[in-house]
Order: C-alpha cells, then sequence, then structure tokens
C-alpha cells in the first residue's frame, strides 16, 4: 500500500501580480501636524534666555530691566490706570486708521483690478506713495492737520491702505485667465462674475494685505505718537526714555506686541473660516 504524502508549502509573503510592482510607501512632503500654541514656543524661548541672561548679570538693567521687573512695572502701571489710559487711545487711533485705510485700499484694488483705464489712473500713484516713506510726509501732515489726532490717523490711514492694495490687486490681476474666458462663454453677468470668480479669486490676496496693513499701523503707530503726543503708548515711552525708565519702555513694546500678536493671530483664525474650502500646506 502506497501513502502519498503533501508537504504543505511555507507561508510566503504573497508576490506582486505580473507586470505590477509594490507600491513604495507614501512620502510626506507637506508640513506636519499642527503644534499646539506653536507661535508661542519662540517667544517663550526668548523670554526664556532674557531671564537667564538677567539672574547671570550678563545685562545692565539701566538699559534692559529684567522680566520680572517688566512684569511688576506693568502692573503697577495698570493699577493706578495710566497703562489702561494710553492703551485706549492708541487703541482708536490705529482702528480708525486701519477701518479708514482697509476702505480705501480695497476700493483702490478693485478699480486698478477690474478696469485697465482704473489700473492707468490709481495704480501709478499708489506705487509712488509706496516710493516715498510714510513717516516722512509727518511734517507735511503736521503742517496741513496740527498736532492733533487728525495727522497721526491719516499717516495710519495712507499706511494700512497702500500696503493692503499691493497684494489685493495682484490677487485680482492674477486671476486665471480661463476662468474669465468660461464666464464669458456661460454669458455670466458682471455681478455674478464679481461674486463667483473675482471675490474668491482675490481673499487670499486680501487676508494677506490685512495681516501686512494692521502690523504696519501698529509700527506708524509707535512713531506718530512720539511725535508732539500727549497721551498714548507712544507718549508714555518717549517720557520712560527721557527719565531713563527702561522698564516702562519695555512694558509699551510688550503691550504693542501682545495686541498685534492677538490682531494677526484673530485674522489668520477669519481666514480659515471664510477660505474653508481652500487646501493648503499649512493645514
Amino acid at each position: 500500500m502506497t501513502v502519498i504524502s503533501a508537504r504543505h508549502p511555507a507561508l510566503t509573503a504573497p508576490r506582486a501580480a505580473a507586470g505590477f510592482t509594490a507600491r513604495p510607501a507614501r512620502r510626506r512632503l507637506g508640513l506636519r501636524r499642527q503644534i499646539p500654541f506653536a507661535r508661542l514656543l519662540g517667544v517663550a524661548l526668548l523670554v526664556g534666555v532674557w531671564s537667564a541672561g538677567a539672574s547671570a548679570g550678563l545685562l545692565d538693567r539701566r538699559k534692559l530691566s529684567a522680566p520680572w521687573t517688566v512684569l511688576s512695572t506693568g502692573w503697577q502701571l495698570l493699577s493706578d490706570g495710566q497703562l489702561l489710559t494710553n492703551i485706549e487711545v492708541s487703541m482708536q487711533r490705529v482702528a480708525t486708521g486701519v477701518v479708514l485705510g482697509v476702505a480705501i485700499g480695497t476700493t483702490l484694488a478693485l478699480i486698478a483690478g477690474l478696469s485697465r483705464i482704473g489700473e492707468s489712473l490709481v495704480d501709478g500713484v499708489v506705487q509712488l506713495k509706496r516710493s516715498i516713506p510714510t513717516l516722512g510726509l509727518v511734517p507735511l501732515t503736521i503742517l496741513w492737520l496740527g498736532i492733533g489726532d487728525g495727522f497721526k490717523i491719516v499717516l495710519i490711514m495712507l499706511a494700512a491702505a497702500v500696503t493692503l492694495y499691493v497684494p489685493t490687486h495682484s490677487a485680482l490681476t492674477g486671476i486665471d485667465r480661463r476662468l474669465v474666458e468660461l464666464s464669458e462663454i456661460q454669458s455670466v453677468s458682471r455681478f455674478a462674475f464679481i461674486r463667483q470668480v473675482v471675490i474668491p479669486g482675490s481673499l487670499p490676496g486680501f487676508f494677506l494685505g490685512l495681516r501686512l496693513a494692521v502690523n504696519t499701523s501698529w509700527l506708524v503707530l509707535v512713531v506718530v505718537e512720539s511725535v508732539n503726543a500727549t497721551d498714548g503708548l507712544g507718549k508714555m515711552m518717549q517720557d520712560a526714555q527721557n527719565y531713563g525708565q527702561a522698564d516702562v519702555i519695555l512694558v509699551g513694546l510688550a503691550v504693542y506686541g501682545i495686541f498685534g500678536l492677538l490682531c494677526d493671530s484673530g485674522i489668520r483664525i477669519l481666514e480659515r473660516k471664510v477660505l474653508s474650502w481652500r487646501r493648503t500646506l499649512a493645514d
């Protein structure tokens, strides 16, 4: 009697079918997942180095006060109401200037971006203004408007308008020509074309310009508030300079930085909400 024994083949990994190759693992080329509070890590590192230098006695406290001294001075200014009063005045100036500047800059960008005649009339003037430093207009605006809040708001407005105009106009003129031709073929009305093509196409540039405009407005505010001002954060810092109070100057700089960071973060959040349809490396 013959016994037939079958030997089971060893289990092996399945081979790729003939004519096909194994697909390599996908390599991630974009940014990794977001780090919580990532924007504060650099600030924390800077404060840590500052604190270490102050503790080790490497810093001249007459020129660069320690972080805890700045905190103590800030709390004292906050308690006596001086800091809050100056913050309120500065916020009113920068808010008024930014609102007016955004309205003017957006209007000019639309005129120049949607009309050849408008571009011929507007773009050259705006580019000329870009070549003139905003702070170089301080003497002329004081001559025209006096030393009150008027010239400060006008300079902030001009800086915000020009800064917003450039990326917004660039986004408008950079809209794909094929989208325009497709809209013409579909006999889309001009209002629908602006609503469905122009606005979505220009929003990324608008939000970039808005972030830059707000940041520029804070920079201009620092300078204009130190020119014949009677109140505001810039005036507070100028008085501190005259009396050699480095801690008060650092308090003012910290307030400027905090409000600037909060404004930028708020615009970023709004941008992500409005442009939720867009997928980018940062997502």
